[in-house]
């Protein structure tokens, strides 16, 4: 078959579309971005590899050179990540897009004799399935092959000869792909990764009746995953942000092809990426970046947004990404749809709180704009093996900065370091006597799980309420539990509960973001950063401490920062009292806490800590009365009382100014 008898037996629309268009587009808004990946393509013509951009999922510091000859199996530095992202073929891309941004042959020339050496060299074998064909990796290339192609099919260098190579290797690939399904894949990220692969393998391949077939089955194993796999609140089930965005790419070409070609999906794979766009929205931070939870780096997520607002015309999805395609954006979308999304309105959501419950994260946000406030809790399935060990974590954003971070992921090579990273002393939450809630046994499963308890979210105009707790400690005799009260826009009031029977110590760690400088001042931790400043004041007797630990904002990738330990201990029911004040740096108001007893309004007895605490804020002139109650007190008929403030729920807000009876109940 020839190469025009190829591209014209085919579906009719395939990425890139008017990739000319496109080049000067970028030429005209991206033209250090476009300069960037001629560079990068011209190191890869020298058979020069770096994978240090957000492409990369797995990403390394150190180039790899291999002179004349590649070796593809070839691992340099013992982790295995390398082999498979080097045999993903990612940067085909970048050889096509240096191609249309300059019109040199040479990157032509590059991908032709890189794809004809690959396919000759490395035969599918039982052996090799470990290696370069792994499963993962030719589900990639069934996205990065098909790509490149329509970037390079106007080359002298494609021959009829690398077509026919190109063709048959693909429908290996295809029966590959088809017969490693499993279960497992019903589940998995590599289940929509593969079967995207195959949707888009059999768009590009002339039509035929194999090539429905490819098409039928992936459409299939896709619908499967998209009931399965993602939650009714949109988030992938695995818990990271990283490989929620990985997967709605996959779901994002199978929809723009699907559309582009006439094809018909069913309903449940739109509604999809609609949930999973939404849930990137609401834990979108300020700067657009995602949050480092579970295996996830510290990556922009607008990119995904700008694709997601295009293809469903949504102004909504638009406000998370920029005004104009991003430059990876440009390629996807083409010249049309470049046009398409910047005359699209943006709409800001009518929302800032949200909950994504049925996965357990929960986020305060003052507002939306690029200076906001957020506060991000974790509790829900731990997520297999990306999940880390983070019930009940918390990240804190003020004033568009981090405050409080998730410290990463750094390695999957399984050791001291991939434990560090997923174990809960490396997030923001709380051990019991020095022992861990979940267990790694090796870099992906765990010998001790826990299972979260999923509570109360409230939101109100002024004050917004959540409680979530965990079982892990269970065999330990303790259930703990975590209450965040939040006084819109910047203060955080957090009640940490455990419930337990016999003598316990308790730890609860604070990871701060190493761009600003922590110091401690007696029961208080202060924060100064670029431009937030942050507080923590301790009202329980707490010791802390502060030390130089690690986070690690993308795979390979090491910085040290420092952490505080708060410490305390008790005889059975002992709460932690924490109050965070965070905004602008330099303009913050002042803000005065006292914890306060809490009294029976009829009785005239005061509670032991053990039943009922309250604080006392005042801010800006203010006065702000907040009552917990960690268990039931009113018997037989009863209010609780706090500073002269009188209500009934466990969990009470009194703004003095507005009203001392009554209150915003929380939490009843």
């Amino acid at each position: 078959m020839t190469k025009q008898e190829f591209i014209q037996r085919g579906y009719e629309w395939h990425f890139p579309d008017d990739a000319k268009a496109v080049a000067e587009y970028c030429w005209e808004n991206y033209e250090k971005e476009a300069k960037e990946v001629i560079a990068y393509a011209d190191k890869f013509c020298q058979h020069e590899f770096l994978f240090n951009t957000e492409h990369d999922l797995e990403q390394l510091d150190d180039p790899v050179c291999y002179g004349e000859k590649i070796q593809w199996d070839y691992n340099p530095g013992g982790d295995p990540e390398y082999v498979w992202q080097f045999n993903r073929h990612r940067y085909f891309i970048a050889l096509g897009q240096a191609y249309q941004l300059t019109g040199d042959e040479k990157y032509a020339k590059c991908y032709a004799d890189m794809l004809k050496d690959w396919i000759l060299t490395n035969p599918l074998t039982e052996e090799n399935k470990k290696t370069t064909w792994r499963i993962l990796e030719a589900g990639f290339r069934g996205e990065y092959w098909t790509k490149a192609f329509y970037y390079f099919k106007d080359s002298p260098a494609v021959t009829d000869e690398l077509v026919t190579l190109f063709e048959e290797c693909l429908h290996v690939h295809a029966r590959y792909l088809i017969s490693m399904h499993s279960p497992y894949r019903l589940i998995s990220n590599w289940g929509v990764i593969e079967n995207h692969g195959l949707f888009e393998i059999a768009l590009t391949l002339p039509k035929s009746e194999t090539t429905k077939e490819y098409v039928s089955v992936a459409v299939d194993h896709l619908e499967k995953l998209a009931r399965m796999a993602v939650m009714p609140d949109g988030v992938e089930w695995e818990q990271s942000p990283m490989y929620h965005n990985e997967v709605l790419k996959c779901y994002l070409d199978v929809v723009c092809l699907a559309e582009k070609n006439g094809m018909e999906l069913p309903e449940t794979i739109k509604d999809c990426v609609k949930r999973m766009s939404y849930a990137n929205l609401i834990w979108q931070k300020p700067d657009h970046h995602e949050f480092m939870m579970g295996d996830s780096d510290d990556f922009d997520i607008s990119p995904a947004l700008c694709r997601a607002a295009y293809w469903l015309a949504d102004g909504v999805l638009k406000h998370g990404a920029y005004d104009k395609p991003d430059f990876e954006s440009a390629w996807e979308l083409g010249a049309e749809g470049i046009r398409a999304f910047e005359m699209l309105p943006v709409c800001e959501p009518e929302f800032t709180s949200a909950a994504l419950a049925d996965t357990g994260n929960y986020y305060f946000r003052s507002d939306w704009g690029r200076n906001a406030n957020l506060m991000h809790l974790h509790c829900g399935t731990i997520g297999a093996g990306h999940g880390h060990s983070d019930q009940l974590h918390i990240d804190l954003v003020a004033n568009g900065e981090d405050v409080l971070m998730d410290g990463g992921r750094y390695t999957y090579v399984f050791g001291e370091k991939r434990c560090e990273y997923k174990d809960p002393t490396m997030h923001n939450t709380i051990t019991v006597d020095g022992k861990l809630f979940t267990v790694c046994k090796d870099s992906w499963e765990c010998s001790r799980l826990s299972a979260p308890v999923k509570q109360q979210f409230v939101t109100k105009e002024r004050f917004e309420f959540v409680q979530a707790g965990h079982l892990g400690y269970l065999p330990e005799g303790v259930f703990v539990n975590r209450k965040i009260v939040y006084l819109r826009p910047d203060v955080y009031i957090v009640m940490d509960e455990c419930y337990a029977t016999g003598r316990h110590t308790y730890e609860s760690y604070f990871h701060f973001n190493n761009e600003g400088s922590v110091t401690l001042d007696g029961s208080a931790v202060h924060y100064d950063g670029k431009s937030a400043d942050a507080a923590l004041t301790f009202l329980s007797g707490v010791e802390l401490s502060k030390k130089t630990t690690h986070l690690s904002r993308r795979y390979n990738h090491e910085e040290e920062n420092e952490t505080v330990t708060a410490v305390w201990g008790g005889e059975g029911f002992t709460s932690c009292l924490i109050v965070i004040h965070a905004g602008a740096r330099g303009e913050l108001p002042t803000l005065h806490c006292e914890k306060i007893p809490v009294s029976s309004a009829l009785k005239g007895t005061v509670y032991p800590d053990a039943m009922a605490e309250a604080v006392k804020l005042t801010l800006d002139q203010k006065e702000y009365v907040v009552i917990f109650c960690h268990q039931e007190v009113n018997s037989p008929t009863d209010l609780v009382e706090a500073d002269g403030c009188l209500g009934f729920g466990n969990v009470i807000v009194f703004d003095k100014e507005e009203t001392t009876e009554v209150g915003h109940t929380l939490h009843w």
